[in-house]
């Protein structure tokens, strides 16, 4: 069908709305805004651009911008865009005046359209016009008046309609100029069938040529022998925010917090290394967009779930620069952080773009191939939504799929990054609509040579039908366990009918991860995570409390299993504070000593709030920072060091970070499991005990029989430990298990008591009763008898 024809068509019953200068002049004119610009022609496929600087045919390969020597020894920049359906690509150079060169990518292979510029260096802003059809009920949204960010871009310089792009201030609503349609038609219903044609380039921030010999050292002179390489079972994650763990530290200077630089900065790594964490899980670095809704109410995107550049480190966290240091910043402080033995794993948000829905921004994928990118509905015009962020890229079309792995190719080998966490990963793992575990996605993940080393993390859902998948992905991947949050929550506020959940938690959620050859690893344990309550506010707080963030106290789930122990928020009641910072206690201790891998959140170690917020994804403030004088409160001091105890014993003992799961059954002569469970009567939990309700338990783990060898092939073995956990609000005697499992039983750590430094108690019998306080957990080594035996000697 000619682009005559598709222009006469009218679609749903609704009369064609005028487009281009027409609209502007019926709705969209401003008194600021000066006539509005014709619309662009399409380029003249033998012209050059201004200046007479010649386009040369180029490569293909690879997609972005890349520093090439051409033919001749001449240098300059390759570059190559996918852009299926276009009719027209020029790639715009702009200098530091902002005056743009538009160049005419006349060579198209496979669907990229591709030219070498000479003299074009690093540090060049660039960005791309991409002409074709205006036709949104078929999903076509091309707009060349609209200067769209390469999706290869490796530095971004600038703000959409924010500061470094016009002068105008951060907040205010996005300016109309960056729709590719008429955003403030008077008919809403029909506003995105307009064309909007003014010029968008004064108002949308530049891809940067980035050289390959960036100050960050050349990849392959460290990245491989300086990864520290931490085995799954070995793992501490600790998740972060770049800018909010950094920004109040008074350890780090001034000029660097808020910063890669910042998280670099030996102050900020100290907290990490005492800590004992074996891996950074940072919130988004891609280049991401502030919403417009909350630029209206002075708000901005601070969490970065609404990514626009998938190669480029956010330039708003840079402390060198955003004119391609941002990239060696970046590199500089992965090294720093593999120098300390930590791991970086980003949380990467590859489910849905900055572009919103059909009302959104016209920024990058919309006005390069609309159809190409993103998932739409029959009525083409619509967008499919499995993320509830108005657009799902279709992970399934091949360049797609192709965007997502070079990205993440990327980070792992010319970034140095260590695994990746992905936000609703159920998303990608969609084929034409259902959630599939042998989609093209996991596939290429599962035989990628780069992709299939690292550590891989699902977030097991999305908002689409079926897309709860807990424990559902394949091997290779390990999965944010929510079932273990929300039971360990529901034990430690009285709310579990019985103890059989728990039991599967702590021991690994066996239940969910033991087929395909997966481990207890496969479980990534939290109680707390970004989105949500802090731990502290889990204790302090029944109800939400959001009013900040401007939506009506709407946001933010309401099923966040808390409880404020008898007093909503901040309380002066010394009781009331005592047993909340007791079950802070209770809630780490359960957390490092369950079987999989643990995941703590910044500041929960001392005791950070939100008031009560749950969803503070737009406060870029005090309430999003870590505040650093919690630490010098003593009793913010003592659960900092509790945790980091905590993290030191597990380091210490294979028996607490098993590889496989446990068996339940009898081992070696003495007949021990390496797994048992007692009642407050030292017996073993019986099926009926199991179902009965019961606030007190315990947990025998066996050092005896690991099922495990070491690198020489010899049996790994351990100390044991019993652990007892009781949550209700009465002290109890706990009968300790009598032999074969111990003659005696040594007391490590007590949660009921705030100072965790007070000198070793006497041995306690086995078989004889031990007072268990009320909501506490208590961790005791067992003795053997051959060792209470050697100390009488």
């Amino acid at each position: 069908m000619s682009n005559a024809a598709d222009h006469r068509t009218a679609h749903n019953g609704l009369p064609r709305p005028r487009s281009g200068a027409a609209a502007i002049e019926l709705g969209a004119r401003r008194a600021d805004s000066g006539p509005p610009p014709a619309p662009a022609a399409l380029p003249d496929p033998h012209g050059e651009p201004a200046g007479g600087a010649p386009v040369w045919p180029g490569s293909a390969q690879p997609l972005g911008a890349r520093v090439r020597t051409g033919p001749g020894g001449v240098v300059g920049t390759n570059f190559a865009l996918w852009a299926g359906g276009a009719e027209a690509v020029e790639v715009c150079l702009f200098d530091d005046d902002g005056a743009e060169t538009r160049c005419p990518l006349t060579e198209r292979t496979h669907e990229i359209w591709h030219g070498f510029v000479p003299g074009v260096l690093p540090g060049r802003r660039y960005g791309y016009r991409v002409h074709g059809r205006w036709d949104p009920w078929t999903g076509a949204r091309w707009n060349p008046a609209k200067l769209l960010l390469d999706p290869y871009a490796r530095a971004v310089d600038g703000d959409f309609g924010g500061a470094g792009v016009v002068p105008r201030p951060w907040h205010g609503p996005l300016p109309p100029e960056v729709y590719g349609h008429v955003r403030d038609w008077p008919q809403q219903h029909i506003a995105d069938t307009v064309r909007d044609d003014r010029d968008s380039a004064p108002y949308v921030p530049k891809g940067v040529v980035v050289g390959d010999d960036d100050p960050g050292g050349p990849p392959d002179e460290w990245l491989d022998d300086r990864r520290p390489k931490t085995p799954w079972a070995d793992t501490v994650l600790y998740e972060l925010h770049v800018r909010g763990f950094t920004k109040r530290h008074p350890g780090i200077p001034p000029e660097l917090r808020g910063t890669y630089a910042g998280l670099a900065h030996p102050a900020a790594i100290e907290h990490l290394t005492r800590l004992g964490v074996t891996a950074v899980e940072l919130l988004p670095v891609h280049q991401f967009a502030h919403e417009d809704h909350l630029l209206r109410r002075g708000l901005r995107n601070y969490w970065g779930y609404n990514s626009i550049g998938y190669f480029a480190p956010h330039g708003a966290y840079a402390a060198t620069g955003t004119r391609g240091a941002q990239v060696g910043e970046f590199r500089r402080m992965v090294r720093a952080l593999h120098d300390a033995g930590i791991e970086v794993i980003l949380d990467v948000v590859y489910n849905h773009t900055a572009e919103s829905g059909e009302l959104g921004p016209t920024l990058s994928l919309r006005g390069i191939d609309n159809r190409g990118y993103y998932r739409l509905q029959q009525d083409q015009r619509r967008y499919a939504d499995y993320t509830g962020c108005g657009n799902t890229l279709h992970v399934v079309r091949p360049h797609v799929l192709r965007l997502i792995t070079d990205s993440l190719r990327y980070w792992v080998t010319e970034m140095g990054v260590d695994g990746f966490r992905f936000d609703l990963a159920a998303t990608l793992a969609r084929s034409a609509h259902d959630v599939d575990m042998l989609s093209p996605f996991l596939s290429v993940i599962a035989q990628d040579p780069v992709l299939r080393r690292v550590k891989l993390i699902a977030e097991p859902w999305d908002v689409g039908p079926g897309g709860y998948q807990v424990g559902a992905f394949p091997p290779l991947w390990t999965e944010w366990n929510d079932r273990y949050r929300d039971a360990v929550r529901d034990f430690w506020r009285g709310a579990l009918p019985d103890v059989r959940d728990l039991g599967t938690r702590l021991s690994g959620s066996s239940d969910l991860y033991a087929w395909g050859g997966r481990g207890p690893y496969a479980s990534v344990n939290f109680i707390t995570a970004h989105d949500g309550f802090t731990l502290r506010d889990l204790v302090s707080y029944d109800r939400k409390h959001n009013e900040a963030n401007g939506e009506g106290n709407r946001d933010g789930t309401d099923d966040n299993r808390s409880w404020n122990h008898g007093a909503e928020g901040e309380t002066e009641d010394p009781a009331v504070r005592a047993l909340r910072r007791r079950q802070l206690r209770n809630l780490l201790t359960t957390l490092l000593l369950s079987t999989g891998v643990p995941m703590l959140v910044a500041g929960d170690e001392m005791g950070r709030t939100q008031g009560g917020n749950n969803n503070a994804y737009c406060q870029d403030n005090e309430t999003g920072w870590l505040d650093w004088a919690l630490l010098e409160d003593p009793g913010w001091r003592a659960l900092a060091d509790l945790t980091a105890r905590l993290v030191r014993l597990r380091r210490d003992h294979p028996v607490l970070r098993r590889r496989t799961f446990f068996s339940g059954r009898a081992q070696g002569p003495d007949g021990l499991r390496d797994l048992a469970w007692f009642t407050a009567r030292g017996t073993e939990m019986t099926e009926e005990d199991w179902y009965a309700p019961t606030a007190a338990l315990g947990l025998y783990l066996s050092g005896r029989h690991i099922a495990q060898r070491d690198a020489r092939g010899a049996p790994v073995t351990d100390d044991s430990f019993l652990v007892l956990l009781h949550s209700g609000p009465a002290p109890v005697d706990f009968t300790l298990p009598g032999p074969p499992w111990a003659a005696s039983y040594e007391l490590l750590l007590d949660t009921s008591r705030e100072d965790q430094d007070a000198p070793p108690s006497t041995p306690h019998r086995a078989g004889s009763p031990i007072v268990l306080p009320e909501r506490a957990v208590l961790l005791l080594r067992a003795v053997t008898a051959t060792e209470a035996d050697r100390k009488t000697e």
